[in-house]
């Protein structure tokens, strides 16, 4: 699984419902929520 960085949590967490997208520059990301709280949450990178 994908991990973040959840600001609420102050914390690594794993990304519940992660969605691969792409970002304007053409860069892979992924974004989800967070499983504890339900902040999104959001990561750069493949």
């Amino acid at each position: 699984m994908t991990t973040a960085y959840c600001v609420k949590c102050r914390g690594k967490i794993e990304i519940k419902n992660p969605q691969k997208v792409t970002l304007k520059n053409k860069k892979p990301a992924t974004k989800g929520l967070c499983p504890k709280c339900g902040t999104k949450v959001f990561r750069i990178g493949g």
